[in-house]
């Protein structure tokens, strides 16, 4: 018995390894990494940060080790996940902002120190683990990653200097400078469009000091700006810092915050530093690496919708980020689309990806943790978000709770908080109706993660009613070709697939778990299900 498990082990993994990964078609987890999981409840509280915060606008134990145990439990490769996004884990602002609803940076985004993680998330160590254990799992890591701007000024929490960053002039979002050189809401800009030299900030030498890796800190600095020629503006120690994490751990992609908000320019040297540290790495790990894909950034244009195609229109100038470095933006159109039909929506993304996007891609999203209108807000139909998110051509996002129904809607909460409760793992242990929700999004999940046709092919409608449709996906030697049905009667129904496969092949429909044979260019299956899931049978 033991034998055959041992077996079948090494069967998976070797069909694992034939299947290659693409970027294009990416099963992508998002999760915050302060609400997901507390694995280590001794580093719950840091700085002293003990203030009365609003609801949901504290530290709530979430942390890095937290997300290595639900790895290692199984729980994203069961949900045919391959990348893992998590909010930023460098050291925060150790303040309460007023202006903020009383907020800590529990959310990532308000930096401190680049350099350092912050202790509520865990240690570097723990980073190391994360990305070694998600690789033995053929999961990829995205670190999210701020250039835009600071934390907030706080009683406690210093203005980074003048030649630094701007705190006045706030973003009135209506033309291009009006979204890049400004602050957004009281976050102070660095001025990622200077190149003028300036001189470290008196706090964070005295902190690297106190530390005890000021001399280091320094050296390293110097080696940096004599290997890259760079001035020693602040987007170059920025960029400096943060791909060090790429060099020291592997780190295979960034999600980039903000990115409309800064200088163009900024994306194209943080993605060339980046490409450098992890090929720089590779060359150091030759056993740990996964393939021989690039460095990946996928930036966030907040309001950047699939019908643009390469560009960004600010009204004044259109901006071509794909040309800067990201290989994907996220998609804000699908939530909208979502509301549509599933052959309009899948038509749509088809031709926009292999023509306006043809070698580019968009990362699909129905919920988020910004978004405060996201598809499904109630969550009455977390079946029918699964069939669109994980159904609908390019990377699928899926947030946090998305595949458990995790509310959305907090009592007392105000603004995006709301969106951002603890991850909820007793309904996925003890109630049923989530199990069920749960069960789809796996089966969904993992036909997509085996299935590159499914994200990264094309697509092609081959029966109305029932609804059925292919995708095919080929590169080089690699062939892959899938059926799909949906809204399907229940009982007995028949799947028009003639043109696709031929007569007499057999098929494995993995929704249902059962083999069939086309005959007269149909298949017929017997179940309950309103899904089909057909795939050619082993």
């Amino acid at each position: 018995m033991k034998e055959n498990a041992q077996r079948q082990e090494i069967d998976s993994e070797a069909t694992k390894k034939q299947i290659p990964f693409v970027w294009e078609g990416a099963n992508i987890y998002f999760l915050l990494t302060d609400r997901f999981n507390n694995g280590n409840p001794d580093n719950d509280v840091n700085f002293e940060r003990t203030d009365t915060t609003g609801i949901l606008r504290g530290f709530m134990g979430g942390d890095i080790e937290g997300i290595t145990q639900k790895i290692e439990d199984g729980y994203f490769s069961d949900l045919g996940i391959n990348a893992i996004w998590f909010t930023p884990v460098v050291e925060q602002i150790h303040g309460v902002d007023k202006e903020s609803e009383d907020t800590y940076g529990y959310h990532g985004y308000w930096t401190k120190d680049w350099t350092a993680l912050d202790p509520n998330f865990g240690t570097k160590k723990d980073l190391e683990n994360l990305v070694k254990t998600a690789h033995k799992n053929g999961i990829r890591i995205l670190m999210d990653v701020v250039v835009n701007h600071t934390g907030p000024e706080t009683d406690i929490d210093p203005l980074w200097p003048d030649e630094w960053v701007r705190s006045t002039a706030r973003c009135d979002f209506t033309n291009y400078e009006n979204n890049t050189s400004c602050t957004l809401v009281n976050l102070p800009d660095i001025l990622t469009e200077s190149n003028e030299p300036v001189e470290l900030p008196d706090p964070l030498l005295a902190k690297w000091k106190e530390e005890g890796r000021l001399s280091n800190e320094l050296d390293e600095l110097q080696l940096f700006f004599e290997r890259t020629g760079y001035p020693r503006a602040p987007r170059f120690y920025i960029i400096k810092w943060l791909t060090d994490y790429v060099n020291d751990f592997g780190i295979d992609g960034f999600r980039v915050d903000t990115v409309k908000h800064a200088d163009e320019h900024t994306w194209a040297e943080l993605y060339k530093e980046a490409a450098y540290a992890f090929e720089t790495w590779k060359k150091k790990h030759p056993n740990e690496v996964l393939d021989d894909n690039p460095f990946y950034m996928v930036g966030e244009v907040y309001g950047y919708g699939i019908s643009g195609g390469r560009e960004y229109d600010f009204g004044d100038k259109k901006v071509d980020y794909f040309d800067h470095g990201f290989k994907s933006l996220i998609n804000f159109e699908l939530k909208n689309d979502a509301k549509n039909d599933y052959e309009t929506i899948f038509r749509k993304y088809s031709d926009l990806l292999n023509t306006k996007l043809n070698g580019k891609s968009v990362l699909n999203y129905l919920t988020s943790h910004d978004d405060m209108q996201p598809y499904d807000m109630e969550r009455t139909d977390s079946i029918k978000s699964a069939n669109i998110l994980l159904l609908t051509p390019g990377a699928s996002q899926i947030y946090y709770g998305d595949e458990s129904a995790r509310p959305l809607i907090i009592e007392g909460t105000t603004g995006d908080a709301t969106l951002r409760s603890f991850m909820n793992w007793e309904d996925i242990a003890q109630n049923d109706k989530t199990k069920k929700v749960l069960s789809h999004w796996q089966k969904l999940g993992k036909f997509r993660q085996e299935h590159l046709a499914i994200g990264a092919g094309k697509h092609k409608r081959l029966g109305k009613k029932p609804y059925v449709f292919s995708r095919t996906y080929a590169d080089g030697d690699y062939k892959d070709k899938v059926v799909v049905g949906l809204d399907l009667p229940k009982g007995k129904k028949s799947l028009w697939v003639k043109g696709f496969f031929g007569d007499g092949t057999k098929l494995y429909d993995t929704y249902s778990e059962t083999e069939v044979e086309v005959k007269n260019g149909k298949v017929i299956l017997e179940n309950d299900y309103d899904i089909a899931l057909l795939e050619l049978a082993q």
